[in-house]
């Protein structure tokens, strides 16, 4: 049973070491004991072909799994046209750098907030993608997953079950489950073992067992509001803001799980590590 555990983008920890090409990050995660590594794009896609060549050569000398963070502004559900047009130019170029990398998975957020009307917002949404899908296909980028990622703000696109429906519109479409921001958006409801059952139950139902095996998750401690996610924080601070690792690291163990858990914290990464190998 092989488990992915990484960082997003690089922590402080490794700009602390003296480093500061991302070229080094593979040779600096295997160094730590992880094997993920999720490059950040979320501010535009600027890496060019033969850097995300290097990238992904290096990856695979040091056995590091790549995904890609798709950038912040992608939002499905725009009715602005020039919008929506840079919303699937989003898509496809963080794509690309994927095949270039040699990424398997594109996480990206569905963006847009509901409005006055959630389900039609939501409609949109479906629409843009299945277009985009459509494009992705012609491309030929379509072997790499397309991963939907939970929010952590109750006025956004991105429940869980939002996330699970845009899955059903093609197999390229999976789940990014962020733990944190869904214990945000419920004020702090992912507690006990059952909790993260339940989710975990949820996404089997919807899409099978196999999507649950290879589930790419997000996992750090987030300080919410009522209104949701307001900050992450390390995993020193898991037991202030929860939530806490042991009883997702419990139900992984469980269930043969072979996931990649991606820290989004820039401080310690590596307790995660811890609870799975006293299971």
């Amino acid at each position: 049973m092989t488990i992915y555990f990484g960082s997003a983008g690089a922590p402080d920890s490794f700009y602390g070491a003296g480093f500061k090409s991302s070229l080094d990050m593979p040779a600096w995660l295997a160094g730590q004991g992880l094997n993920a590594y999720e490059y950040q794009c979320s501010r535009g896609v600027r890496i060019k072909e033969e850097m995300a060549g290097e990238l992904g050569k290096r990856a695979r000398q040091h056995g590091i799994k790549l995904s890609i963070h798709a950038p912040y502004y992608i939002n499905l559900s725009t009715e602005d046209p020039e919008k929506r047009l840079k919303t699937k130019g989003y898509i496809l170029d963080s794509l690309r750098a994927a095949s270039w990398m040699g990424a398997t998975t594109v996480v990206f957020h569905p963006g847009g907030g509901p409005g006055d009307n959630r389900l039609e917002t939501f409609r949109r949404a479906k629409v843009c993608l299945a277009e985009v899908l459509e494009e992705i296909k012609a491309e030929g980028l379509d072997d790499i997953l397309l991963a939907a990622e939970t929010m952590g703000k109750i006025n956004q696109i991105g429940s869980l079950e939002e996330i699970l429906e845009l899955c059903q519109l093609g197999e390229q479409v999976v789940p990014c489950v962020d733990f944190g921001h869904l214990h945000a958006v419920s004020q702090g409801g992912l507690q006990g073992i059952e909790d993260f059952a339940l989710i975990l139950n949820k996404i089997t139902d919807a899409i099978g067992v196999q999507a649950l095996k290879t589930l790419h998750m997000h996992f750090s401690p987030v300080e919410f509001t009522r209104a949701g996610e307001k900050k992450h924080w390390t995993l020193k601070e898991s037991h202030l803001y929860g939530p806490e690792f042991a009883p997702l690291a419990q139900l992984i163990a469980e269930r043969g799980m072979e996931p990649t858990v991606i820290c989004e914290s820039q401080g310690p990464r590596l307790r995660m590590h811890w609870h799975l190998r006293a299971l």
